[in-house]
């Protein structure tokens, strides 16, 4: 990134501060919601960016497949820009729990039952307006081969469900190698992904890495004015610096919580 290293330290220097920094409008507002402003650097603008490129907007039906930090925050910015209904799609049921609490309807992919007709189950239909891929390149099959890694599933899947003319979202990382991928291809990032469905709907596909600074100010008012939660939707725990290495343990392990790693203890002394 530009060969500045690490950001989760005691302390980070950042490069051109005076662009690149989000000033707040008030110290003891920005304190008392700051496990929410937190989430400003990274996982609240790469959800709303998902939902902003898949087309969201007031009464739509949309489709998020990925109930991780990413996911939750995108299916909370599908709120916040007006969607009628949020599906959440994952293979983790504490995670979907963590998506209900919020007012999310959830898929379970786990279910032998196709993604299209657990879509039908909820709205009658077997297809959204919308499809937002918030997991990526670590995609696993569903039903009985949920164990497997297959990358491409999560696209082949959003093309299946939406609308023809629908627009897909696409925030999760893709990568030009991986190394441990399942076969040769996918080393290389390449996919079976099946564009001729995507052709013949009129699908729009948008990728790439979140211009994060295009909405965190935004998002900030957002927060600051009480229009939405984003630190309760994605379930924050505060953790020490000294904890960081567990907390990824149990991240990895599947946890429905985003770790915020607090070096200095500001949070302890904001009132609950």
């Amino acid at each position: 990134m530009g060969g500045w290293i690490g950001g989760q330290a005691e302390y980070v220097m950042v490069p051109y501060a005076d662009f690149n920094l989000l000033k707040f409008p008030d110290r003891n507002v920005a304190l008392a919601k700051i496990k929410d402003l937190t989430l400003l650097s990274d996982i609240f603008p790469t959800g709303y960016h998902g939902a902003a490129t898949a087309g969201v907007g007031p009464g739509t039906t949309v489709y998020v497949a990925g109930a991780g930090p990413v996911g939750l925050a995108c299916a909370a910015s599908c709120q916040l820009l007006g969607a009628a209904v949020v599906i959440v799609g994952d293979l983790n049921k504490d995670r979907l729990a963590q998506a209900r609490k919020f007012g999310c309807k959830t898929v379970d992919l786990t279910r032998d039952l196709p993604l299209e007709e657990q879509i039908r189950e909820i709205l009658g239909i077997p297809e959204v307006d919308c499809a937002v891929d918030c997991v990526g390149f670590e995609a696993h099959g569903c039903g009985h081969n949920h164990h497997v890694e297959a990358p491409a599933t999560v696209l082949n899947q959003a093309m299946i469900v939406t609308k023809a003319g629908g627009q897909i979202g696409i925030p999760g990382l893709y990568v030009t190698e991986d190394p441990g991928a399942v076969d040769n291809a996918a080393k290389f990032g390449s996919l079976s992904i099946r564009i001729g469905l995507g052709w013949a709907k009129s699908h729009s596909f948008h990728t790439g890495q979140c211009p994060v600074m295009k909405y965190h100010r935004q998002l900030m008012q957002a927060i600051l004015y009480d229009k939405i939660q984003i630190a309760d939707a994605v379930n924050v725990t505060v953790i020490s610096l000294d904890d960081a290495p567990k907390g990824y343990q149990d991240f990895d392990k599947g946890a429905a919580k985003k770790y915020v790693i607090d070096p200095h203890g500001y949070t302890k002394s904001v009132k609950k």
